[in-house]
């Protein structure tokens, strides 16, 4: 073997023994700069606790709605139907004499059916028969408005003008107005959430150290239903008062927990 070549193999050995000493020293880097970084803890490892706060105001309605309806009779379906077009007609036009808008004035429901009058039975067969008497139309509208003080006008303006049903009259909250008083007890029923875990982690030796997820929950009071003679809202209208109502917010908080 010449010189050359030898000194070619010596050359290439010197290559490849400081190439492995290079990735050596680079892995060996790699791992120590890995075991200085921080656990992690796998999201099945995590322990957790989940808990509903919640908080409650009384507020003050600003909406009213009053449901009533006329319901009226005949020989014929068309003739039902005509006179009840025509007194629901009278009843629509004195509530708006006291101040509702045809905006506030929705229809709830219309029906007409057929009356039948079941007549003596016969003496013989002792089957008893349905007569056909008429028909009956029945229309139904609501007022809904946030001018509170016509409550009782609108239930006396209607029957004074034919309406023969007075439903319900019941106090709400507008939209609006519930998600505002909504949006400001969030805080609250975060707090209330956190105390109620702390109150349960506290005799286990355990804390709260982060939280995982908040979930909002919306609830929605039932309207407050009518109330006569009570509170008169006018000296000369149906007596009716309203009622207070009672707005909740809930939240759903997952706290992350750990050792005190």
């Amino acid at each position: 073997m010449t010189t050359q070549k030898k000194t070619m193999l010596a050359t290439i050995a010197v290559i490849l023994i400081v190439s492995t000493a290079i990735f050596a020293s680079l892995e060996i880097s790699q791992q120590g700069a890995y075991g200085q970084q921080a656990p992690v803890i796998p999201a099945s490892r995590e322990r957790t606790a989940s808990v509903t706060g919640s908080a409650t105001a009384s507020i003050a309605p600003d909406m009213v709605t009053v449901q009533f309806g006329v319901d009226t009779e005949s020989k014929t379906a068309q003739g039902a139907i005509s006179t009840n077009s025509q007194m629901m007609n009278a009843v629509v036009s004195a509530v708006m004499n006291i101040g509702v808008t045809k905006d506030e004035i929705s229809t709830a429901g219309f029906s007409i059916y057929p009356v039948y009058n079941d007549t003596m039975p016969d003496l013989t067969t002792g089957i008893h028969k349905s007569v056909l008497t008429g028909y009956q139309a029945s229309n139904t509208l609501y007022v809904k408005t946030t001018n509170l003080s016509l409550a009782g006008s609108i239930v006396d303006a209607a029957v004074g003008a034919g309406a023969n049903r007075v439903d319900n009259i019941a106090f709400s909250l507008s939209p609006d107005k519930q998600q505002s008083m909504q949006d400001s007890l969030l805080g609250q029923a975060v707090l209330n959430a956190q105390s109620r875990a702390q109150k349960v982690l506290d005799p286990l030796g355990q804390k709260i150290i982060g939280v995982k997820m908040v979930n909002l929950s919306e609830f929605n009071p039932a309207p407050s239903p009518m109330y006569y003679g009570a509170m008169s809202m006018s000296d000369k209208a149906t007596p009716v008062f309203t009622a207070n109502q009672q707005v909740t917010t809930t939240v759903d908080v997952t706290f992350l927990i750990g050792d005190k």
